[in-house]
């Protein structure tokens, strides 16, 4: 019987650029179970066999060439597979499976929400609408019989919902990913599913806490002008089972860095 489950969420920005790094991951963290994002590649191309090799033997993939794509890797089986298209754009967002736990099964949800763009006017700038639409569309189905069993949802959800989330909040108001549009929508979608916010169980509302940090900082650490766009969720069932979750903020510092750093969730009975 599986009763433990430690789990990775990372949005990666290129699997096949940053496999290195990957392995780093695995070989420090261990995880059960690996959910990246951007991994810029299609299924095809989509680097199996060095996972297989560090033994994630069972894979729920959607990718497509380029862009997006989101990849769940496991040591565990994994059935149920989903790919869900949002928005009928054919972006590859999202992938669900069932994965093994306490004697039947948790869905795990792997998402990449559309970061967009800089402008956070639909009328001027579709892809800001584009990310409106993707939530309202979560919105309507993250919730009834989605969310009354045992469910994750993860991945860069690239909102920072809460004052804390950000480095300020007073000046990132008006800067997607923290405009009030986008963070009321993103809590509607929290709260219409029960979905808990798994990470401020453990950090408190009133701390710092980030996943990301920009390029463009040329010492990304001193400067820590971070968000926090990635995520965990998980839902009634399972809350009680949730042991802690970690931001290795160490891994935005490792040789050819995503600007994002791995979010360690961890589950048991």
């Amino acid at each position: 019987m599986t009763d433990r489950i430690k789990l990775v969420t990372w949005n990666i920005n290129s699997v096949r650029l940053r496999m290195p790094i990957v392995e780093q991951l695995i070989e420090e963290v261990a995880p059960d179970v690996i959910c990246l994002q951007e991994t810029k590649c299609p299924d095809a191309n989509f680097p199996e066999n060095a996972f297989r090799k560090a033994g994630y033997e069972h894979m729920a993939i959607h990718g497509q060439k380029g862009y997006h794509g989101v990849a769940t890797l496991s040591k565990l089986p994994l059935s149920n597979i989903e790919k869900r298209d949002f928005c009928q754009v054919g972006d590859s967002r999202h992938v669900a499976a069932d994965v093994p736990f306490n004697g039947s099964s948790i869905r795990l949800h792997n998402f990449y929400v559309p970061a967009g763009g800089d402008e956070p006017d639909r009328t001027i700038n579709p892809k800001f609408g584009h990310k409106l639409d993707f939530m309202v569309e979560m919105l309507g189905w993250l919730k009834g019989e989605e969310t009354s069993k045992p469910a994750i949802l993860v991945g860069d959800l690239n909102v920072a919902p809460y004052e804390h989330d950000v480095w300020s909040h007073k000046k990132l108001l008006k800067v997607v990913s923290h405009t009030p549009v986008e963070t009321e929508l993103f809590e509607q979608v929290r709260e219409a599913g029960g979905w808990l916010d798994a990470m401020r169980q453990f950090t408190p509302l009133d701390e710092k806490l980030y996943t990301w940090w920009s390029y463009r900082a040329k010492d990304w650490s001193a400067a820590d002008k971070g968000r926090r766009l990635d995520h965990v969720w998980v839902s009634q069932p399972l809350a009680p089972y949730v042991k802690g979750t970690t931001v290795l903020r160490d891994a935005r510092g490792w040789e050819k860095p995503s600007d994002h750093a791995p979010v360690i969730a961890e589950f048991a009975i």
